[in-house]
């Protein structure tokens, strides 16, 4: 009889776990503000430790940001990525903090921004040089640049900054062709094409000091770089993903770096050149 209860049991449990729902795990992409998993969280942050200490500049170009139609979409090789999100291009509050913070732990003075966009982490950088600091910043993009700029003149720190309307590569390849200027950088910041990263690094590599910084924003890119073959990503995160996952393989096996990625943002990789 005990027997008998046991396998009926035991039929009972099989049955349930038959007609039970298998669960299918799909991606989510996150949001580029923040890789917390919760908004809450993420919104305790901001309004405790970021918006309090943010200086006024830096929160009127923010606010000026969110609320320009200055963007409507990307081509890339023949592809319209008409879903593109503009926030994604500019830096979030919380990392332009950081940004701002870690070029004073450094001391750093002469620096590189390649990618400005509206120039949030462009001004974060100005307010955190010295008077006499520089800042070669570059983008193709003048217009959105021109959005951000009375503020940063009314900020006083227009006078650090060397603007150059362009692709930033031929910039750098004449940079490295100029021995004086190797070692030269104490600090560069990139958030501009991801499939040209790892063209960046191979020249950056040799302009930035030895003990220098070069940090690499999106480098966890929404997300995205721990997600299935067949996850629905939209079209413009499924292109870069594969260029970021490649630059951040080749970032881990680089002996000339030390580095550290760090959740905050869309993800920042920061290399410090050993030699």
């Amino acid at each position: 009889m005990a027997g008998t209860s046991v396998a009926a049991a035991e039929v009972k449990a099989q049955t349930t776990q038959a007609e039970e729902p298998v669960k299918v795990v799909r991606h989510q992409e996150v949001g580029h503000k923040s890789l917390l998993q919760s908004d809450a969280l993420y919104q305790y942050i901001l309004e405790t430790s970021v918006y309090p200490r943010e200086p006024e500049p830096m929160k009127e170009l923010r606010e000026v940001t969110a609320k320009h139609p200055c963007f409507h979409g990307v081509r890339k090789q023949g592809i319209d990525f008409l879903d593109f999100d503009r926030n994604l291009m500019t830096t979030s509050a919380d990392e332009g903090q950081f940004l701002g913070l870690l070029l004073k732990l450094i001391n750093a003075k002469n620096t590189m921004e390649i990618g400005v966009y509206t120039g949030y982490s462009l001004l974060s950088t100005a307010l955190a040089l010295p008077d006499d600091g520089k800042i070669l910043a570059m983008d193709i993009n003048r217009e959105n640049y021109d959005i951000g700029l009375p503020i940063i003149e009314k900020a006083g720190v227009a006078h650090k900054i060397d603007f150059r309307e362009g692709p930033a590569m031929p910039v750098l390849d004449e940079l490295v062709k100029n021995e004086d200027m190797h070692g030269s950088f104490d600090f560069v910041f990139v958030d501009a094409d991801k499939d040209n990263y790892l063209n960046y690094h191979k020249r950056l590599i040799d302009l930035v000091k030895v003990g220098g910084l070069i940090a690499y924003d999106n480098t966890l890119w929404n997300g995205s770089v721990v997600a299935p073959p067949d996850a629905p990503l939209r079209k413009y995160v499924r292109y870069y993903r594969d260029f970021v996952m490649e630059l951040n393989k080749a970032l881990a096996v680089d002996p000339r770096i030390e580095i550290s990625q760090i959740p905050v943002g869309d993800g920042v990789t920061l290399c410090r050149r050993v030699y």
